[in-house]
């Protein structure tokens, strides 16, 4: 009986080497998507906590959402409007400070997708005066900070005011709201591509692909697709 034992051929070891090529490419993708969704849904259940926040505060404070103007323009590094996009400064860095005593974790004020996506993007994170990220989050309706108080932000006002004076702004950026269901207060960053003034190196990038996670004024939050965005 011949002790010499049988080995892999060259040919047959490439093989395996293709079969196994060919088996990633197919699940990297796979994998990608999931670990995708699971950083999706991680942010909605943030989002949901940060609307918690918000009705804790207001319970505290007769019903009205609050009016930190002062804060939002002192709040780490300040008040920072665009000439590019967004034209204002949506970003919520104050929220952190006035609803802590309302929130377990600062965790919550970050999308586990930003870093990844706009990291070092300065529209899309707040920052401390100690220069650490505060929140990847933005608040359209507490992007302004003058007096008076315009239509289209919500500082101090009750849902019902919130309601009226978003119906009467109401036009091409801001849908016509039937009730607080409708109102969004919380986004995920985003960059559309139909605006020429969007920086062209975040133009049609969001945090999640196709869309963006949003909270609303009756602290429901869930994902919505975005054409503008890739």
């Amino acid at each position: 009986m011949s002790n010499l034992r049988q080995a892999f051929t060259l040919i047959e070891l490439l093989v395996v080497i293709a079969i196994i090529a060919i088996l990633a490419s197919i699940l990297f993708p796979v994998f990608a998507r999931a670990k995708e969704a699971a950083k999706k849904a991680t942010c909605l259940v943030h989002m949901r906590q940060i609307g918690v926040s918000f009705a804790l505060y207001m319970g505290d404070s007769d019903d009205l959402l609050p009016d930190a103007r002062g804060l939002k323009a002192t709040f780490g590094d300040g008040y920072r409007p665009w000439t590019s996009w967004p034209p204002s400064d949506p970003r919520c860095g104050w929220a952190t400070a006035l609803l802590k005593p309302y929130t377990k974790s600062d965790d919550i004020w970050f999308c586990p997708s930003s870093k990844t996506v706009f990291d070092g993007v300065t529209q899309a994170t707040q920052l401390t005066t100690a220069g650490k990220v505060a929140s990847t989050y933005w608040m359209w309706r507490f992007d302004q900070i003058g007096d008076p108080i315009t239509t289209d932000n919500l500082w101090g006002k009750s849902e019902v005011q919130a309601i009226a004076d978003l119906q009467a702004s109401a036009g091409p950026t801001i849908p016509f709201p039937t009730g607080v269901s409708e109102i969004a207060m919380v986004w995920d960053p985003y960059f559309p591509r139909t605006i020429p003034t969007t920086p062209a190196a975040v133009r049609g990038k969001a945090v999640h692909v196709g869309g963006v996670n949003i909270l609303y004024l009756d602290w429901h939050a869930k994902f919505n697709k975005d054409r503008r965005v890739n």
